[in-house]
């Protein structure tokens, strides 16, 4: 598969690929710069970590910035959140701001206008509690942060995130997807997916499917179903050596985030 490095998406949207490759984040961090078309001001979307230059170069590259937005909490989205905006004369919105930045908080269904730009908010909890997720309108594209990634599938990093909520979340997404409102995804890592309604039916069929795998690990190793299922501190990592055993071990770790969530979903639903 071709490396991805950002670019320019629809009319309104440009991503600058942070450089901070890894398991986790694929190819880097996505910020994504939203502009409305001969606007001044822009709108910008996770600033990402402080790795080798990605602050400087923000600062460079952007002009006006009349707004900067988390998706999420996690470093690699929001180290440089506050100093990016003190540098720019600008305010950090998060729907959490305690968890990571000093600003005003975010709600659901709010519509964001900056300098012609037209972007709404929507609560998409699941990889963590705080993730939202950004509609732009004008380009039938949705920035999904963490809950939708550019390939494969994301994290569900209990006990922060939780199943029932991501759920919900891809739903909510789908129903977009499905009334035409939402042609694309762009993902705050990997690259931009242009079949929107494919990627989430998908994803719901995937977590789904790993949900089936997870009960038949606990079949096989004898477990039972039960409120405390959660508690067992090294059933998870039984569970991935069994569930996830064509995967490379170097993403076990994150898989037992997943498998947590999976086994609290069980244990309560």
């Amino acid at each position: 598969m071709s490396a991805w490095s950002g670019g320019s998406f629809g009319s309104r949207g440009r991503c600058l690929l942070a450089p901070n490759p890894g398991i986790m984040t694929l190819d880097g961090t996505n910020t994504w710069v939203l502009q409305e078309p001969g606007a001044s001001a822009s709108v910008v979307v996770d600033p990402g970590p402080i790795e080798d230059g990605h602050l400087e170069r923000l600062t460079s590259e952007l002009g006006d910035v009349g707004l900067v937005l988390l998706t999420h909490h996690h470093f690699d989205h929001a180290e440089v959140a506050a100093e990016f905006a003190r540098r720019k004369g600008c305010a950090v919105r998060a729907l959490y701001p305690s968890l990571c930045v000093d600003a005003d908080p975010l709600t659901d269904g709010e519509s964001i206008d900056v300098d012609g730009l037209s972007v709404r908010v929507l609560t998409t909890p699941g990889h963590t509690a705080d993730s939202i997720s950004l509609l732009l309108p004008a380009d039938g594209a949705l920035l999904t942060g963490d809950m939708v990634l550019g390939r494969g599938t994301t994290v569900v990093a209990h006990p922060d995130g939780q199943l029932g909520p991501y759920f919900s979340s891809i739903e909510r997404m789908r129903a977009l997807a499905a009334s035409g409102d939402v042609r694309a995804l762009w993902p705050a890592h990997g690259p931009v997916l242009d079949d929107a309604l494919g990627v989430l039916d998908f994803y719901l069929a995937h977590r789904r499917e790993r949900l089936a795998q997870v009960e038949r690990a606990l079949a096989e190793l004898s477990v039972p179903i039960s409120p405390d299922l959660a508690e067992d501190q090294s059933l998870p990592r039984q569970v991935v050596e069994v569930v996830y055993a064509d995967v490379d071990e170097s993403l076990w770790d994150a898989a037992e985030l997943s498998v947590r969530a999976q086994l609290a979903h069980l244990a309560h639903r």
